[in-house]
């Protein structure tokens, strides 16, 4: 019997078009910029190619990889020259092969970059996404019925709830700060303002109570013409006879 063979879900054919993703298609040009620059590297090497790369990113940001250099692949492409620069002679071959190896070094190091930073992309989409999914399952535990619950759902509601008991009673504690800060401010500012005297109370003469004594208005009355009691005597008035012309008893 013979069996037939699943097709391999590893290497397949990717279409050629536009990314509609912003992310996915930021991604795809790291991944593919780096690829192509180690192309690149790999052609300068094997071949003794002169090549110059210069790539511009969505977002408008250039990258560029030349050998020897990209100014000198532009200058020479240009000038329109087609005869290549004289080679080194057997002195110079030395430091030449050391460049080539501070290149193929300095490649490898960004190959590996670029791969770990894609690595660290993809590790924090999927921390947000399980946050995303958390607080998803938490909303949706705080309307379920208890009675339906099992056992580990009840202990996520129960770490969920105390922990939205400590954030209330957190805000709680600093909202009875806040407004015993401003009581005592208040306070402090009505102690320091002088009141001013009631208006409507003609306490001697307007001036209110002076040292614990209060100065209390004429009486309205005839004794000792206008003055009331002093030194503990009353003074009468004239009687009205005709002695000494109104002037009393001597």
């Amino acid at each position: 019997m013979v069996r037939t063979r699943k097709p391999s879900m590893g290497r397949q054919k990717i279409e050629i078009k536009r990314i509609e993703s912003e992310e996915a298609r930021q991604v795809c040009f790291s991944k593919r910029r780096a690829g192509l620059f180690k192309k690149a590297n790999e052609l300068s090497i094997l071949c003794g190619a002169e090549i110059g790369v210069i790539v511009f990113s969505p977002a408008g940001r250039p990258f560029s990889f030349g050998h020897p250099s990209v100014d000198s692949i532009i200058d020479r492409f240009l000038s329109g020259s087609p005869s290549p620069p004289t080679l080194p002679s057997a002195d110079h071959r030395m430091p030449l092969a050391q460049e080539m190896m501070v290149v193929r070094e300095l490649n490898r190091q960004y190959t590996e970059l670029a791969a770990l930073l894609e690595t660290e992309r993809r590790k924090k989409a999927a921390l947000e996404e399980a946050v995303r999914m958390k607080q998803a399952g938490e909303a949706a535990l705080w309307g379920a019925n208890i009675e339906v619950l099992g056992v580990g759902e009840l202990e996520r509601l129960h770490q969920s709830l105390e922990r939205l008991w400590r954030d209330v009673a957190r805000c709680a504690d600093q909202l009875v700060i806040e407004a015993a800060h401003a009581r005592s401010s208040g306070i402090a500012a009505a102690s320091s303002t002088a009141l001013p005297p009631p208006s409507g109370v003609h306490l001697g003469f307007g001036r209110g109570l002076e040292e614990g004594s209060m100065a209390l208005p004429p009486p309205a009355t005839a004794f000792g013409y206008g003055r009331g009691l002093e030194g503990g005597s009353m003074a009468l008035p004239p009687p009205a006879t005709a002695f000494g012309y109104g002037r009393g008893l001597f």
